[in-house]
This record gives C-alpha cells, structure tokens and sequence, in this order.
C-alpha cells in the first residue's frame, strides 16, 4: 500500500500542562535535526498528534530513525483517504488483507476532529466492521485485545487510517531538562550514562580528554563515533576536545604513584565544571558504578568530588556491568567502546591506585602543583566541534577492527 504519513503520538508530553507546547516545539525540532537528509518531509506539529507526510518517500528508513527519538510514545504509518465513504471502506479492506492472517481478531475506532462529517464515530465503527466482515467471514471481533486494529482519524483535510503501531522511545524531548556536561571516556559505561540523560531530556555536551602523543587520533576519533551514535536521539551534539597530556605529565612526576587517578580525576572534574559554567550546563554526568577498583568506591568519588558544589549524575552507578552492557548492545554503541584504542585514563593508569583515598594527603599532593596554570593552558587549547546525526569519523581500516569484535 503507498502509505501517505507517519502518525506520531508524544509520550510524557501528555503530562506536561502548561509546558506542552514548548515541549511539543522541541520534539519538533529534533524529529527535523534527526530526519535532516530527507527534506521531502513535511513536519507538522500540532497539540495531539505529530505529522508526517511522506510526500511520495519510503517510509521504512524513516520509521527506523523514528524509533529512537526520545518524546515519542508511539507512531502509525496512515493513508489520506478521501472523505468519500466507499473509498475509506476500500482502503480499510486493502488493510486487512495487508494485515490479517486466519484466526486473528480485529476492531475499528474511530476519532474525529471534523464533527460536521455525515457519519459520528460509532456509526463509522460499526460500518467499516461490518463491510470488513462481509470481506472476511471467518473473522471475528474483539473490542478488548484486538490482533488487528484499523485506527479511523476524521480530519477536515480528508480521513487517515492505519493498523500498524510501532513502539517508540518514550521519555522526554532531549533539551527540554537543561544542558548537562557528559564526562565521555572511550569505554562502555559513559555512552549508556549519556543515553540516560538525553532520555530524561537534557541536552548534553561531551566532554573528552585526550593525551598526544600517548593517545591516538584513532582513539579521539573512537570517542566522536561515539557521540555520533547518540546523536540518532534527539539530534546534533557538541562534542569539546579538551588537551590532558601536560596536566598528566606533572601528575605523573609529583605525585605518589597510588595518588596518581585520585588527583587526574580531581583536574579532570575541575575542567569539566569550568566548561559546564562557560557553557551555560546545570550538571555534570558521567559512566562511574559504585564498585571497588580505582575511582568507583565511594571513598574516590567522595575524594574526587570534593572539588565541586555540582551536581554530579551518575545515571549508571547502580547497576550491573551486564545491565550496562545489554544497554550498550541496544543502543549500538557496544562493539566501539571494546575497540582496542587507548584513552588518557588507561594510558597513565597506576597499577595499584588507592582505592579509600585520604582527603588530606590528597590535597598535599595536589597543593605542589600549579593547578591555575595548568588548567588554564588546557581551557586555552580546547576544541569543540559539532556532531550531526549520520556523521562517521572512523576509517574503514577501523572499521574492520570493530567488524572483528
């Protein structure tokens, strides 16, 4: 059947009173970042539904992008029909025997938006259940669980039907939550931690430390592939590159050797909350899980964290390296994050870092240090560039590596 649009239902945005049409406005704007290589579309927002029209395209891509856009609780592709009744009669048959397989059971309803149609909603119902049932004798009725259910909209423009409902998203519009900085390392658990934060809404900006000549132009490219792959839920993010090889350096040369993650993380944090202000972000994120190795006990984080008032979400310190990795699996970012390109942590890691770090010798150790300077000739340095949905970084000899895993 040549389907004419896609019908999108919002999620949460049901709940959201008098904030409605911002977040309506939102989703909008992300459904058209994330559909920006088909500008056939036309997108029409309105109070209950989002619109689609194909405008002649195929709409199986489309709906592949549709799934992941967060606000989205459900879509439908439909068919404008006239408002001549044989013809929505025809076109909701043609349906049936696009969809209907024996022993299945069907039901019709009916909305209208138009209430100067000739027909009200259950004689519609009723009519088109009786001419599908002539078309199908064996088919039976259930109002309550239907197999198949022929969706009727009466519009003033014509009359939409569908039967096919696909699940989407969920959440929240991202950007309707504020602007979060993500700590995005080149591992697992940071890209599932900005996942859940764009699901909650919040609009993050990645923030990656790399380390010339000790870290890759492979790895740093690894970490915007990354991004890239998050970039299919709600649309461009900014990616800021921020230079670590010179405050690792004089760590690495002053501090005790089991200190060495303690204070890294400590400069890390700093810079990230320096970015954060300048940028305009509420909080910070990052892939940490309570465990006990390095900086996950809570005795390194409470250490680390001592250098800040902000708020440091940890969407993914509770659950199991599993659940993280069935997460990553989804979302497609798994098979990058094990690629075998190193980043700043795993370049400089100690092989025995402290675990219940001491708050004191922390800040001895670290008061040796020009942390003004340092921090400074890194926040100079700094790169942002912006990720577009479909932007690719890695190289096919990369991308044979990551075929391989």
């Amino acid at each position: 059947m040549k389907y004419t649009e896609i019908m999108v239902r919002y999620g949460e945005l049901s709940t959201k009173g008098k904030n409605r049409n911002s977040f309506i406005g939102r989703l909008h704007g992300n459904v058209t970042k994330v559909l920006k290589d088909y500008p056939e579309l036309t997108i029409q927002p309105h109070r209950d539904r989002l619109h689609i029209q194909l405008n002649g395209l195929d709409a199986k891509p489309i709906m592949e992008k549709l799934k992941n856009i967060f606000g989205i609780q459900t879509f439908s592709l439909s068919i404008r029909v006239s408002k001549d009744f044989e013809e929505v009669k025809k076109t909701a048959i043609d349906m049936m025997h696009e969809a209907y397989e024996p022993g299945m059971t069907f039901k019709v309803g009916t909305k209208r938006s138009d209430h100067d149609y000739l027909l009200d909603t259950n004689q519609i119902n009723l009519q088109l259940g009786d001419a599908i049932c002539v078309e199908f004798p064996e088919i039976k009725v259930d109002l309550r669980k239907p197999d198949i259910k022929i969706s009727v909209e009466v519009r003033h423009d014509g009359i939409y039907l569908s039967y096919l409902t696909v699940k989407g998203a969920g959440g929240l519009p991202v950007g309707t939550a504020g602007k979060g900085m993500l700590m995005l390392s080149g591992g697992i658990d940071s890209p599932v931690a900005g996942y859940f934060a764009l699901k909650r809404g919040v609009e993050i900006e990645m923030v990656h430390f790399f380390s010339p000549p000790y870290t890759s132009e492979q790895a740093l490219n690894k970490a915007k592939e990354l991004t890239s792959k998050l970039t299919s839920f709600g649309g461009s993010i900014k990616f800021i590159e921020v230079p670590f090889a010179e405050i690792q350096e004089t760590i690495k040369a002053n501090v005790p050797e089991g200190y060495l993650m303690t204070i890294q993380r400590r400069f890390m944090l700093r810079l990230t909350d320096m970015i954060r202000e300048q940028r305009g972000g509420l909080a910070i994120f990052n892939g940490e899980a309570v465990g006990q190795v390095a900086s996950q006990t809570l005795e390194s984080m409470a250490a680390i964290n001592e250098v800040t008032t902000t708020p440091i979400l940890r969407p993914v310190a509770t659950m199991d390296k599993t659940d993280i990795i069935r997460v990553a699996e989804n979302i497609d970012t798994f098979n990058l994050s094990i690629m075998p390109f190193e980043d700043c942590c795993t370049v400089f890691a100690p092989p025995s870092p402290k675990t219940k770090p001491n708050m004191e010798k922390t800040i001895k150790f670290e008061s040796s240090l020009d942390i003004d300077g340092l921090i400074q000739r890194s926040l100079d340095n700094i790169k942002i560039t912006t990720v577009e949905p479909g932007d690719t970084f890695m190289d096919s000899k990369q991308d044979e590596i990551s075929s391989l895993l």
